[in-house]
This record gives structure tokens, C-alpha cells and sequence, in this order.
């Protein structure tokens, strides 16, 4: 490829990156959304976390199969506990790596 070919590579991948952020935000800064609306809205990083963490959590192997003998299922239980409980970022990523080498060293 060209130089020519990779700046308009650059360049489409930042328009489609950056059009779909920019649509929503130029039609909806002057209104103001519904609470149903924002309720909804503050779930979607739940949801997208969620679906991106279970099927590492509970699948292993060549072809996938599920299983509950993994160590990240098993700490990121009390992990999310923790989480849910103190709300703190820092305090859940320690504990959770801290958990996460405990099982490894001990447990599995």
C-alpha cells in the first residue's frame, strides 16, 4: 500500500469512528431526555461489560464448552461483591488481582 492509501485509511476509519458519537450528540444537546430515557441509558456500560466478561468466565477450551471450574469465575464472585458493596475502583481492581493470584497459588 501507498502512503496515500494508508492516510485515507486513517482517514475513513476516523469519520466512522467519529460520526456515530458526533449524530447523537448534535441532535440531543438542546433536549432534554426523559428519566426513563437516562435510567436506560446509565445500564447500557452494565450490559456491554457484562456481556464482554461472562463467556471468559464460564467457557474454556477448544471447541468452548462451559464450565465453573475456573479461577476468574470463582473470584470475581467476591470481587463483585466488594465492588457492589464499596463502590471503590481501586479497592476492587487489588482485590481482585490479589484474589486472582491467591487462587492460582493455592487453589488451583
Amino acid at each position: 500500500m501507498e502512503s496515500t492509501d494508508y492516510l485515507l485509511l486513517l482517514l475513513g476509519m476516523g469519520l466512522v469512528t467519529y460520526i456515530p458519537r458526533w449524530i447523537p450528540l448534535f441532535f440531543l444537546t438542546r433536549r432534554s431526555l426523559s428519566p426513563m430515557i437516562v435510567q436506560w441509558l446509565d445500564l447500557i456500560p452494565a450490559a456491554i461489560l457484562s456481556a464482554l466478561l461472562l463467556p471468559a468466565l464460564v467457557t474454556t477450551g477448544e471447541p468452548l464448552h462451559f464450565t465453573l471450574y475456573l479461577p476468574q469465575l470463582w473470584v470475581a464472585v467476591p470481587t463483585l461483591i466488594f465492588a457492589l458493596w464499596t463502590r471503590s475502583l481501586g479497592g476492587t481492581v487489588v482485590l481482585g488481582m490479589f484474589l486472582f493470584w491467591m487462587a492460582n497459588k493455592f487453589i488451583f
